[in-house]
């Protein structure tokens, strides 16, 4: 996580307050999804306008974070009243609010000294947490105000079985080497928390991939007993694998990779798309283009998905954080410039073209998030996922049933899709690769709809029905403060995180593969 792009040079009368927001940069779609409208505004977009929007989402930390502990909350309310918090908090949300605070300083919308304060509270509540001391992973729910592991859930009363989760120790863990970083006074007390964390845990050599977790308890009949990692007692894992590549929990396995606690070959043990060489992957979205190579050893398949005469491999689901999480903090795109460098760029294409063209919603950005019509849900792209059902773009779920070689005949492709959700989150993953296209879908998100408040972008808007979810969830602010701190503060977030063992072991890596990803003519 550590390389990208020199950042945003401002340009006169770019990037106006949001209270006189001015109209999108292009209002015409096709434009958008094509060549980038908005050069002018330097590599990341207007240096006012994202500043004032990384700003407004600092605040929503500030209400999300209790004071005396230095823990965020899951979830606030859109008017940051803290009364309205969720009750509950996460390692993933924690590791947010870390870097998010790097973030602030290094943007100069908090002092040195006020940063280092938060850090160093939130770092003695981290340290005092129960955890699972074998080996060193966090559960997966605390009480933010106190630090205690939660029972049950707030509100519910429903009883909890605590899971420690490979992907959420993965994101605490990056934000602890952030931290460490960022601030060296506390990076004692940050790597005494982080080294302690082996990722080896979750590493099953006989598949090599990791598991999404475990419990220390049978849970149900799909947990799986064992001991990975030399803990001297069995605990419960799940019974599935995180077998595709291209999702999120792959900062879990650069983390194990880098801290050697994993093997460098497990790398190549995940799935990039699985071979249409039987009927076997045919609950998969469609049949794979692509062709068998060797890398350390290990057999792998450079197989990719259609998409509107593009070839990329795709991520579990299709949404946007699964492809582009990881790149806030680690420089695929610079280490694999002929994986990663080629398929990053088109999956945010894929995206803009859904959205704008495909389902002709106006907007895009398709991403997990609040539902505005309540609770929670994956939102994304389809045909941009390797599971067959996939997850879909709008309310109504409609979903495209692709034929899959001989196994499997499909459907006619539907003829028009119904109240799309996008996500703000999901333009902010894709400033990196789009700017101006990004910049121009954030606009007239916040002109069209009643979707900005005080803590910035509410996290989720119906684009058809007007309906919007008025909640800030850390997570999802997490997300948009690192894009922003590398936008406005020459990749901080990559420069912290990727140098040391994390570049000498998974930057190799990288620079070995090729994938299949090609764009149309």
């Amino acid at each position: 996580m550590t390389t990208r792009r020199t950042i945003v040079t401002a340009l006169a009368a770019t990037g106006l307050a949001l209270a006189t927001l001015p109209a999108a940069a292009s209002a015409d779609p096709a434009r958008d999804a094509g060549t980038d409208p908005a050069q002018e505004a330097g590599r990341h977009g207007p240096t006012k306008q994202l500043r004032t929007w990384a700003e407004d989402t600092w605040h929503s930390f500030e209400a999300l974070v209790v004071d005396g502990t230095g823990l965020p909350d899951d979830n606030i309310g859109g008017d940051l009243d803290p009364a309205t918090r969720g009750g509950y908090t996460s390692p993933t949300n924690i590791g947010a609010y870390l870097w998010s605070t790097v973030v602030a300083r290094d943007v100069g919308l908090i002092g040195a000294a006020e940063a280092r304060d938060r850090m160093a509270t939130t770092l003695d509540t981290v340290a005092g947490l129960r955890k699972h001391e074998p080996s060193g992973m966090f559960y997966n729910w605390y009480d933010p105000a106190t630090g205690e592991r939660l029972e049950t859930f707030p509100g519910s009363g429903d009883e909890i079985k605590q899971f420690l989760s490979s992907v959420d120790n993965g994101w605490l863990a990056t934000g602890l080497l952030l931290a460490s970083r960022a601030e060296p006074s506390l990076a004692d007390q940050a790597d005494a928390i982080r080294e302690q964390m082996n990722f080896g845990c979750y590493y099953n050599p006989e598949e090599n991939q990791i598991r999404g977790g475990f419990w220390e308890s049978k849970l149900n009949d799909a947990a799986v007993a064992g001991d990975y990692c030399g803990m001297g007692a069995d605990v419960w894992y799940t019974g599935h694998h995180y077998g595709a590549l291209n999702t999120e929990p792959r900062i879990a396995s650069y983390l194990g990779i880098a801290a050697g606690q994993i093997p460098a070959k497990h790398y190549f043990g995940t799935v990039r798309a699985y071979p249409a060489e039987s009927c076997d992957w045919s609950w998969t979205e469609t049949d794979a283009d692509g062709e068998w190579k060797e890398y350390l050893g290990v057999r792998v398949f450079e197989g990719t998905l259609p998409y509107r005469g593009m070839d990329v491999v795709p991520t579990w689901g299709g949404s946007m954080f699964e492809a582009l999480m990881v790149p806030l903090f680690v420089p695929e795109e610079e280490w694999g410039p002929r994986s990663w460098g080629v398929n990053h760029p088109l999956y945010v294409r894929g995206q803009i073209e859904h959205g704008l063209k495909e389902a002709d919603y106006g907007y895009w950005g398709f991403s997990p998030s609040n539902n505005p019509a309540g609770g929670y849900r994956e939102y994304g792209v389809d045909q941009l996922g390797l599971d067959g059902a996939g997850y879909t773009s709008d309310q109504e779920r409609t979903d495209v049933d692709q034929p899959y070689g001989d196994c499997r005949e499909g459907s006619p492709a539907p003829t028009e899709y119904g109240d799309g959700v996008v996500t703000p989150h999901a333009s902010f993953l894709a400033l990196r690769y789009a700017p101006g296209q990004a910049v121009a879908n954030l606009r007239r998100i916040a002109r069209d709809f009643d979707a900005y408040g005080p803590g910035g972008f509410y996290d989720a808007v119906a684009v058809r029905s007007g309906q919007v979810s008025q909640r800030y969830l850390a997570l999802d602010q997490g997300m948009i403060m690192a894009a922003l701190g590398n936008a406005l503060a020459d990749d901080d977030m990559r420069r912290y995180v990727a140098t040391g063992a994390m570049e000498d072991a998974v930057r190799p890596l990288l620079a070995m593969e090729t994938f299949g990803s090609s764009g149309r003519d």
